[in-house]
């Protein structure tokens, strides 16, 4: 952990861009064809800390604070998949690059779909973790009825982030025990999140606006619905890697992503909870690497 995050402040630095109406906040590092990092909630950045110093050594690495989280601005709207991925196009544009590999966990992973719909020749590969699509299997992990027993018959907070203000209002200094207690939940050995690590998102998530700027995904569903829905009428054509965790949303995603690409190249981790970059750094990376390799060889 100790040499992880000193690669980290001596092989990356921080900076930030003013893009789409939004200031965003980025750790950029390494050389090489640029690697997008998106994390997912309750994340910042942060999340890719373990895999960043390694995939440095290949590509240029970029890991961004969506809009609403980490040091990013945390506006009122613009919460959509599609307002999201046109914030991480500019950047990428602003920093010069053109084309990318995007890599996504969670709620990265329908930002990422939303840039490739929008900028199909600007993506060479994509990386998706444990995650499905708003439209095509994310709300119907929230009902209760779901097939979803080990999450709890129906993942009860999809429906609480996205209820106005109370969310807020609860979490009001207990940021400590509502982070915590995802992380516990729905990783497979809570130990391999650390306190140290968890203390980094509870400063985060004290800040002003940080509650309500992270829920901004779930309040925006519908919208977003409406766009994959929309989207998904041409399927993707870049490869793409699904990972889904056996302690996390098992196939589902490669199901969820099968539904709007044509090549979908998947598998479930075993032994592995729902945080992938925390929990399996080492096989991400490994994973990452080759799938990427591939993309030289065509």
């Amino acid at each position: 952990m100790t040499t992880v995050l000193t690669d980290i402040e001596t092989k990356f630095t921080h900076q930030y861009a003013f893009v789409n109406g939004v200031r965003l906040h980025y750790v950029i590092g390494g050389q090489g064809d640029p690697i997008i990092l998106l994390h997912g909630w309750p994340h910042t950045w942060y999340q890719w800390h373990k895999v960043m110093p390694a995939l440095a050594e290949h590509y240029t690495v970029v890991a961004v604070d969506l809009r609403g989280f980490g040091d990013s601005s945390k506006p009122a709207v613009g919460y959509d998949s599609r307002t999201e991925a046109e914030d991480i196009y500019q950047l990428v544009r602003h920093l010069g690059f053109e084309r990318v590999f995007l890599a996504g966990s969670d709620w990265g992973s329908p930002v990422n779909y939303a840039y490739a719909c929008a900028h199909p020749e600007d993506v060479r590969r994509i990386v998706s973790l444990d995650a499905t699509l708003p439209g095509f299997g994310w709300e119907d992990l929230a009902e209760y009825s779901s097939e979803t027993s080990r999450l709890g018959g129906g993942i009860w907070h999809f429906n609480f982030n996205a209820v106005p203000d109370l969310p807020e209002a609860l979490v009001a200094g207990r940021e400590r025990i509502f982070i915590s207690y995802f992380f516990n939940k729905y990783s497979y050995n809570p130990s391999g999140i650390s306190e140290a690590e968890i203390d980094e998102y509870v400063r985060w998530y004290s800040a002003p606006g940080a509650v309500r700027g992270s829920l901004g995904l779930y309040r925006a569903i519908h919208e977003s619905v409406r766009q994959n829905k929309e989207n998904a009428k041409t399927k993707l054509k870049m490869p793409v890697l699904v990972l889904g965790a056996s302690h996390g949303l098992g196939d589902r995603p490669i199901k969820a992503m099968q539904a709007v690409a044509e090549d979908v190249r998947g598998t479930v981790i075993e032994g592995c909870g729902h945080f992938i970059p925390e929990e399996r750094p080492e096989y991400l990376i490994e994973q990452m690497l080759q799938f990427f390799a591939e993309d030289y060889k065509s």
